[in-house]
């Protein structure tokens, strides 16, 4: 079953723990099988943050955003430092192109829409500063 499993998506170790005792796998046998796979290199954390990483970013996530949902996957701090980091000038780029893809070319008319379009990037999971870059570059001062 959990080869099945990892045959259709990358899994943490720690998700594909859990979905074991989902399905009534004791918790000792559970971690056992995730160790096992993990030896054989068929189970990845770290493949799994970056096919993670690339997909979020694709839809338009912002690095907040992203590092929760590794976080979630059972991640560790260390890991998710080595995949995302929200000091990168990358981020900004980022943001300038999703506020783009969703609000145009033109700069926010007035204060109202200028708020309108960061708290649409604050949901995305950019930090204040991107935001405020991302704004910026549209032509806002």
């Amino acid at each position: 079953m959990a080869l099945r499993w990892l045959t259709r998506r990358e899994h943490s170790r720690e998700e594909l723990t859990e979905k074991l005792r989902r399905k009534g796998c004791a918790g000792g046998v559970a971690e056992e099988v995730a160790a096992r796979l993990a030896e054989e290199g068929l189970l990845s954390d770290e493949r799994f943050a970056e096919i993670l990483v690339r997909s979020r970013r694709e839809r338009g996530h912002g690095p907040l955003r992203i590092a929760k949902e590794l976080e979630e996957k059972g991640l560790t701090q260390d890991a998710i430092e080595r995949w995302v980091d929200p000091r990168s000038r990358d981020w900004v780029a980022q943001a300038s192109r999703v506020r783009r893809r969703k609000f145009g070319a033109r700069p926010p008319k007035d204060y109202a829409e200028r708020a309108r379009q960061a708290r649409f990037l604050q949901y995305r999971g950019f930090t204040f500063d991107q935001i405020k870059r991302a704004l910026k570059e549209a032509g806002e001062d």
